[in-house]
């Protein structure tokens, strides 16, 4: 999932859309992106666990 956020935010620069924001605005939102996908992942595997166990 990381890896994808870095490969969106490369693109976005290549492409010239991110190139107009500052790269710390750029880099802040990167970094936001890739903690609610990190805290995503982890909800996800913590409910497939819960469900598992009950059944």
């Amino acid at each position: 999932m990381l890896f994808l956020v870095a490969a969106l935010m490369l693109f976005g620069v290549v492409l010239g859309t991110v190139a107009h924001a500052p790269m710390a605005v750029t880099a802040t939102g990167a970094a936001v992106i890739a903690v609610w996908l990190g805290i995503f992942a982890i909800r996800e595997r913590h409910g497939r666990r819960r469900r598992a166990s009950v059944n």
